[in-house]
């Protein structure tokens, strides 16, 4: 049976038939076949991401309520030892009403976070900015920080020009794609150009 990896290389497998054998997996093997894709894989996946329906804010926190933590688990194709490119994007919504809800604050946790900083960012729709949707419907964007209440335990808010974290988050924008119910792509951009860094990320069960 063909897997992840197999569908991306077929050049006639689109993102729905991609989309559909990751829906079909439970959430732990869901995770087993994205964890495995290298650059090569994630590159071609976000090719093929843009004829995905456009992903939007639901797919990063469902139903969950304000300040309520979502964790989608991610790898990254930074030239790093493997267990530093494991890393989780948590989101939240938002309090308040209106049109602020529709965007998210987030940072990153794993290994690296303690040396480097959580990278804090707002992720807003890209509707609004041709250039932008044409790369994904949400832009996670380390231009802004949160200026409001985020989730419980998380760490303290700081720009991304704070310490080493310039070095890997300041001015920067991952432009994401759907791949499946629970599955995104991000494609890195530094200051509009493109990094040909990507990052898969796996939404967990909720809890």
């Amino acid at each position: 049976m063909a897997g992840l990896i197999d569908l991306i290389d077929d050049d006639h497998t689109g993102i729905a038939a991609i989309g559909s054998y990751l829906d079909g997996l439970e959430a732990k093997a869901r995770w087993l076949e994205v964890k495995q894709l290298d650059r090569d894989h994630q590159r071609t996946l976000y090719e093929k991401a843009a004829h995905a329906s456009a992903i939007d804010i639901a797919h990063f926190v469902g139903s969950a309520g304000p300040r309520q933590e979502v964790i989608h688990d991610g790898v990254n194709t930074l030239p790093l030892p493997t267990s530093w490119q494991r890393f989780q994007k948590r989101f939240c919504r938002p309090e308040g009403n209106g049109a602020v809800q529709a965007r998210l604050f987030g940072y990153n946790e794993g290994p690296s976070r303690k040396l480097i900083g959580p990278g804090f960012f707002v992720a807003i729709p890209t509707a609004d900015r041709p250039q932008w949707s044409a790369r994904g419907g949400i832009v996670v964007d380390y231009f802004q920080v949160p200026d409001g209440e985020v989730a419980d335990g998380w760490p303290r808010i700081v720009a991304n020009d704070w310490r080493l974290q310039r070095f890997v988050y300041h001015e920067t924008r991952d432009f994401m794609r759907r791949v499946s119910r629970d599955v995104s792509i991000g494609a890195a951009f530094k200051r509009e150009k493109p990094l040909d860094h990507y990052f898969v990320l796996c939404r967990r069960p909720a809890a």
